[in-house]
Order: structure tokens, then sequence, then C-alpha cells
């Protein structure tokens, strides 16, 4: 064995330890290998803001990374919703009692699903243009465009339906709450800043109709987030005697108005022939008192349609999905899920006689 060439060098622990901190003060690729370059640049992180990075290779010998920013290092819940929190300490307004003629009979329900703040489509690419702008327009354009459509009605309630993919991602690397990249525009808290700014507005536009009940649905794009947002929005109406605010962790949710039995969810989990006896199953006092019983549901952005039909009659109750102002981005459009009609919906349900109209404002 040749002495010259196979001599080791033998290091001490302290000048390993210096060799790792030397190593750990740059990200550059001495191995000409790319996938940790490819990697941040789909996600949008800049080698700059990397603070460590962990590497595997599956079974297959696919490249794994777990990847952590100087934006993640920080960031825990108080640190995230720190700012909105402070805004609503400084700021959650006493609401005067308004003035209100009595008599009403109906319940109008106020539903704009799957909003996803955050989406971003651009109309060279889709045909359909996006953003947080669109969006924000769209539901309060919608919001009083059914206002209007239920003047000729005595209302004495209000269901604001909210959740339901309020929220486009749930992460700070733009996916989904399980990890499904998208397509944004802006950052998820400023995503989250403009969802809260535009359900106060919506609130304050509906308890000038009538008390304002607010039901959240937990949705798949942000299911922490959107939990956080509704939660949020409790604190800020917590001293209008007029508002309240289900923030609930519940899957499925129930509201009872007279004789009418409504659920809702956001539309991705029980099969729509199990909902039925999901809900006389889950509340067996209300379903025995409430002849008319109606499930709403999301998820899909469109009228779901049952063999040619709009919504589902099944025995005993009535499931259909509603409308989504959102437009189509990249993927969906690729996809061919597109070109169904953007709206906002809401109902009229009698307190005696069940639902006896339907509101559709389109975009």
């Amino acid at each position: 064995m040749n002495k010259e060439k196979g001599k080791r060098l033998r290091l001490s622990a302290d000048e390993v330890e210096l060799i790792h901190q030397s190593r750990a003060q740059s990200l550059d690729n001495f191995n000409n290998n790319t996938s940790l370059d490819i990697h941040l640049k789909e996600r949008g992180i800049q080698k700059k803001d990397v603070v460590s990075v962990k590497h595997w290779q599956t079974m297959k010998g696919d490249n794994r990374f777990s990847v952590v920013t100087k934006e993640d290092s920080g960031v825990d819940l108080s640190t995230m919703l720190g700012k909105i929190n402070t805004y609503i300490e400084e700021h959650s307004p006493k609401y005067p009692n308004i003035k209100r003629r009595k008599g009403g009979e109906h319940l109008l329900i106020i539903n704009p699903a799957d909003i996803h703040i955050g989406k971003y489509s651009h109309k060279d690419e889709t045909g359909d243009e996006y953003n947080t702008e669109i969006a924000q327009q769209r539901v309060l354009e919608g919001l009083q465009g059914l206002i209007d459509q239920a003047k000729g009605f005595k209302v004495e309630k209000v269901l604001f339906m909210i959740g339901n993919d309020v929220l486009h991602v749930d992460s700070v690397y733009e996916t989904t709450t399980k990890g499904t990249r998208q397509d944004c525009v802006g950052k998820w808290w400023e995503h989250y800043e403009i969802a809260l700014d535009l359900y106060v507005k919506c609130v304050e536009m509906l308890r000038k109709v009538a008390p304002v009940d607010c039901l959240h649905s937990m949705s798949n794009h942000d299911y922490q987030s959107g939990f956080h947002l509704a939660h949020s929005l409790k604190a800020w109406f917590r001293n209008a005697k007029d508002v309240t605010v289900d923030a609930g962790v519940s899957y499925r949710k129930f509201y009872v108005y007279g004789k009418n039995l409504i659920g809702t969810e956001h539309g991705d989990g029980a099969k729509m022939a199990d909902l039925p006896l999901l809900m006389a199953n889950e509340n067996p006092t209300d379903w025995a008192k409430c002849p008319y019983r109606y499930w709403y549901l999301h998820h899909v952005h469109h009228k779901i349609k049952m063999k040619w039909q709009d919504s589902k009659d099944y025995i005993g109750c009535s499931v259909e999905y509603l409308r989504s102002p959102s437009g189509a981005d990249s993927l969906h459009d690729r996809k061919g899920f597109c070109g169904s009609y953007k709206a906002v919906e809401g109902f009229l349900h009698h307190k005696d006689s069940g639902q006896v109209a339907r509101l559709t404002y389109y975009f």
C-alpha cells in the first residue's frame, strides 16, 4: 500500500465542528446535483432564506427534502396570528343595536361558497382572470345582489355560511392542508387579513337586514387557517348582541329554524347518499320536529348533477351543491374543470313551510 497516498488525516472533534460550520454557511451545490435547486425553485424559496435542509431518498431512489426557512424557524401559532389578534384587540367595535320591525317569518341563507382568496388565474392562460381583488369584489357585489333579491320577504334571521375554502392555501409553501401546491398571488398572511376584512364587511352588511348567525364549515384547502379565521371573526363581533359565530371544529354542522333542519359540510366528506341518514342519526330530536330538511354542500364549484338533476331529493331530505364565484386556475383549466357558471347563491326558508325561494347572483 502506498503510504503517501493512503495516509488519512486525523481531525479533532473541534476541527470537525469547524468544517461543519463552514459548510453550513453556504448552499452552493458542490456535487452538481440540481435536485435541491429544483425543489427550492418550484416552491419559490430563495437560498438565502434557507436555515436547514434534510435530504433522503425513497426506495425508488427519488429525492426528498425537508426545508426550514427563516420565515418558518420563527413562526408558531401565536406569531402567525399575533398581528391579527392585536388588530382585533385594538379594534373590536361595540355595534349599536338596530331597531327592526317585528313579525319576520323567513330565514335568509347567504352562502358565498369556495371563494379561494389567494388563488391566481391569468386570462391569457385560462381565459379567466382571478385574484384577491376580484374575489373580494365578487363576494361583496354578489352579497348585495342577494340582499336586493330578498327585499320582498320579511326576514327574521340571516344564516351566513362561512369557511368552505375561503382561503386558497394553508401553509407558507403555498400548499393546501395536505400539501398540494397551488397557483397563488400574494402571501399567506395577506390572504388571511383580506379574508377577515371581507367577512367583517359581509356581516356588517347582513346585520342591517336581520340578526346574523355565522356557521363555519371546515374544508380541505384551509382546514387550519379557516378554523383560526372563524375564531378571529367571532372575536371581532363579540360585542355585537345580534351576531353569533359557530367556529367549532365539527365537520358537519346543523341549524334549526322553525320547522327547517339545515345541514352543511364542505362536500368532500361523507358520500352524498349517506347524508340524510347521518342527519337523522346525529340529530334525532330535530329530525323528528322538523319536516323540512336540507343539506347545502360545496367543494365542486358548480351545480352537481345526479342523473341530470341540479339537486337530489332523498327520502326525507334534499341535498344540493352550490356554485362558486372563483375562477379556474391553470391546473383545473388544463384538466377541463372549467366553464361552469360563477355565482353566489342564497335561499329563503319560511319558518313553517320550508324553502320558498332560491336566489342566485351570476358574474
